[in-house]
């Protein structure tokens, strides 16, 4: 059975290396990929519904427009039950406090460490095995 990742970044090169981190499970049919170049894409990827079942988020924090914590209070919002991952290039304890408040489950910081990912992503709820 096949579950969907939403990754959230501006930067183009993200996108392509979730896709080549991810590349196995995907071929193999755990996990789809679904990218958001904005915080405003990402409303509208949820609002249009994102098959197969979403089972989490991993959005970056600093984008322009709407970032990552903006973002994680809209999602909350509407599904508070939805796992937020957050990602960043900086490790500043003020977002990490912030995020954690708006009901971030994590806070990865980058560059990604995907064996980590891989094993946390495991452990939600309705991860693919």
């Amino acid at each position: 059975m096949s579950v969907s990742i939403l990754v959230v970044d501006d930067e183009p090169d993200v996108a392509l290396l979730f896709r080549q981190q991810f590349r196995r499970e995907v071929r193999e049919g755990a996990y789809v990929l679904h990218i958001a170049n904005s915080g405003e894409m990402a409303l509208g990827q949820l609002s249009d519904g994102i098959e197969p079942t979403l089972i989490v988020i991993l959005s970056d924090i600093n984008m322009p427009g709407m970032d990552g914590l903006q973002l994680l209070e809209q999602i909350k919002a509407q599904r508070p039950d939805l796992p937020v991952m957050m990602v960043t290039a900086y490790g500043d304890d003020e977002r990490r406090r912030r995020a954690s408040e708006l009901g971030a489950v994590e806070f990865i910081t980058k560059p990604v460490n995907f064996d980590l990912l891989k094993a946390q992503l495991r452990q939600l709820p309705t991860a693919a095995d």
